[in-house]
């Protein structure tokens, strides 16, 4: 069985050493509000009751979050006359 969205969450989390509040800040960053709560339900193990799962847009939205925080802003490019 493959990783779940879920699993490289909490993966990439512990490789970048990542407090929630740091997570938060990324998502941030591409304009998605989540709260410490939500984002805990994230966390949890799949048999406890306020598990969620967590969704593909989230995922890229963080990813696309990490990347503004470690590369900074896309610049736009020039247009070629």
């Amino acid at each position: 069985m493959g990783l779940t969205n879920n699993d490289i969450l909490k993966k990439l989390r512990v490789a970048l050493k990542m407090r929630d509040d740091e997570i938060i800040h990324v998502l941030s960053l591409v304009d998605f509000e989540i709260s410490k709560s939500e984002l805990g339900a994230f966390f949890r193990s799949e048999d406890h009751p306020k598990y969620m799962d967590l969704q593909d847009q989230i995922l890229r939205k963080f990813l696309n979050g990490l990347i503004i925080l470690k590369r900074g802003p896309r610049e736009e490019r020039a247009k070629k006359n």
